[in-house]
């Protein structure tokens, strides 16, 4: 199950956090998913397409915060993400650990050598 929230914002959308586990067995963190969109339907539906088809969000444990909502409102797509910190409790410290990326960087195909 992933763990996160949303919060409505005044204009009626919504921006959606999930945090979604590693696919790596050795990889301690996951990866935090930050959608704009009109309802929370429609987020989730974005991330399905995207191929997470598995994605759905029960209750509001971890809602963006405020930095989330400004980093997601300024981004073109609405779409970005970034590694999730490995105790799962984000704090002030932690928003400066890893900058945002946008959905592509994610969905590029690896680079060969």
């Amino acid at each position: 199950m992933a763990a996160g929230g949303f919060c409505k914002l005044p204009n009626g959308t919504v921006v959606v956090a999930l945090n979604l586990p590693s696919p790596a067995a050795d990889a301690p963190a996951g990866v935090r998913f930050l959608v704009h969109a009109q309802n929370r339907a429609r987020a989730l539906t974005r991330l399905r397409n995207l191929g997470l088809r598995s994605v759905y969000l029960r209750g509001n444990a971890a809602p963006p915060t405020p930095d989330e909502i400004t980093a997601v409102l300024h981004h073109p797509d609405g779409l970005i993400w970034r590694t999730a910190p490995d105790h799962g409790v984000l704090t002030g410290s932690d928003l400066t650990v890893e900058l945002w990326h946008p959905i592509r960087a994610l969905l590029r195909p690896p680079t060969r050598t």
